[in-house]
């Protein structure tokens, strides 16, 4: 029920302020074929050249990233889970081919911001009104995962996706964390934001979409 739409790349808007990388989570480059915004950006304050890639299926083999998660605390969530925001969700995860693991997500808010919040995103952005996906990052299974990035999708009131896909964040109101160099232990934790916006109806869930067990069927939390 919630898919996440497949968007084209004039839909993508890019280069924001805090924006800490080239290309989007799966690795492409973003709106090459349509303007984007060319505000400067802070240089990154931690290492994070390698592209993300996406996890590996629960339960099976079959995922992009191979092999089923290491193992760890609770119950891998199944596939089309429906979460409310607060909820904690052990989950695979997979950020390169040698950074995979056990994590656990818990969205703690979705927070609705301004429109006026989205200037520095340029005229691509005008009539957009953006979302704050809040959330607390866990590694569960004890693996290497330094540096790595997590990234949540938008959900409309109906459950269709957003259509639009932004590189960057907003500094104060939604600051896109990358795991500490100390996120190699079991119980080691950060927090992070997810950004998302539209211009049709309200963003009222999160979902989490990475590999092929979970493409059709994400797990989402709901406000």
């Amino acid at each position: 029920m919630h898919k996440r739409r497949i968007v084209s790349a004039a839909a993508v808007v890019a280069l924001g302020p805090g924006l800490s990388a080239c290309s989007d989570d799966d690795g492409e480059p973003a709106a090459t074929d349509s303007p984007a915004a060319s505000a400067p950006a802070p240089a990154p304050s931690e290492p994070d050249s390698e592209a993300d890639s996406e996890s590996p299926a629960a339960d099976s083999g079959d995922g992009d990233g191979g092999d089923a998660p290491a193992g760890g605390e609770g119950d891998v969530a199944a596939p089309g889970t429906e979460l409310e925001v607060g909820d904690r969700a052990v989950l695979p995860f997979a950020y390169t081919s040698d950074k995979k693991g056990t994590i656990a997500v818990t969205v703690t808010a979705i927070e609705k911001g301004a429109e006026a919040d989205m200037a520095a995103f340029g005229d691509k952005a005008k009539g957009m009104t953006p979302y704050f996906i809040k959330m607390k990052v866990e590694n569960v299974g004890g693996t290497d995962l330094s540096y790595a990035s997590l990234k949540l999708d938008g959900v409309l009131e109906g459950g269709a996706g957003t259509g639009v896909v932004l590189i960057g964040d907003i500094p104060g109101k939604c600051d896109r964390e990358s795991a500490p160099r100390e996120f190699t232990t079991k119980g080691a934790s950060y927090e992070t934001c997810s950004l998302t916006a539209t211009k049709s109806a309200p963003v009222t869930a999160a979902q989490f979409d990475e590999g092929d067990t979970y493409s059709d069927s994400p797990v989402v939390w709901a406000n």
